[in-house]
């Protein structure tokens, strides 16, 4: 038998936690990225990129390619 839910418990929403302090991940792929740059110049690249592979060795297009701070390739922002 199961409990039934405690009202006093506070609902459990990911959206509110995703933002400042949540990783980066492309939005082509998914894999994570690492920021490389100085506060309000930062980039997010591909962890270990290695001969157009990403660190999982998958072929992923935009594994040297810049991203933004949502995860999309700056190449695509600028089309």
């Amino acid at each position: 038998m199961l409990n039934p839910p405690d009202p006093n418990r506070p609902a459990f929403f990911p959206s509110a936690i995703a933002g400042a302090g949540s990783p980066v991940t492309c939005t082509a792929c998914g894999c994570r990225l690492q920021a490389v740059g100085v506060d309000g110049e930062t980039q997010w690249f591909h962890f270990g990129p290695l001969a157009g592979r990403d660190a999982r060795g998958c072929r992923v297009a935009c594994v040297d390619d810049a991203h933004d701070e949502v995860g999309r390739p700056v190449a695509a922002v600028l089309v």
